[in-house]
């Protein structure tokens, strides 16, 4: 399991490639601290105070394509239980911190959960626009 990675997999860099063609912005494997609890999500706009998380099948038992291995299930059985539900303790305490959470699967085309992301994202103000010319006024706002 050592061979596992923990950050920069595929799935999570073809979403990345995907948010910042479509000029966005962002930070990754930030530490965000809520309550009891720290997080380090995988995508994080820190403006927009949206937090995403890219999911294995398998580690997260994605409801299409997640199974139980039939071989040691007494082991990977409590393992994979505890995998969903350490996502739903910290998807609640960074929205009970005020954060916007997005979980994408790693099945799901990179490209649709990024602009699923762009929509949030833009909706809620916390990016400047794609591009600006010479002389547009910085969108600098303080919400709170």
């Amino acid at each position: 399991m050592r061979a596992n990675r923990k950050r920069d997999t595929r799935p999570e860099l073809l979403l990345r490639s995907h948010l910042h063609r479509l000029g966005l912005r962002f930070r990754t494997q930030l530490r965000i601290e809520c309550g009891e609890i720290a997080v380090r999500p995988d995508v994080i706009f820190t403006r927009s105070r949206l937090a995403v998380f890219v999911d294995g099948c398998f580690w997260h038992r994605c409801p299409e394509h997640g199974n139980l291995p039939r071989s040691n299930s007494a082991y990977w059985r409590p393992k994979l239980e505890r995998n969903v539900s350490r996502d739903a303790l910290v998807s609640s305490a960074l929205l009970g911190a005020g954060w916007k959470v997005v979980r994408v699967w790693e099945h799901e085309n990179p490209k649709d959960a990024a602009e699923r992301i762009e929509k949030i994202v833009r909706g809620r103000g916390g990016v400047m626009p794609a591009r600006l010319k010479v002389g547009d006024q910085l969108p600098w706002r303080v919400e709170g």
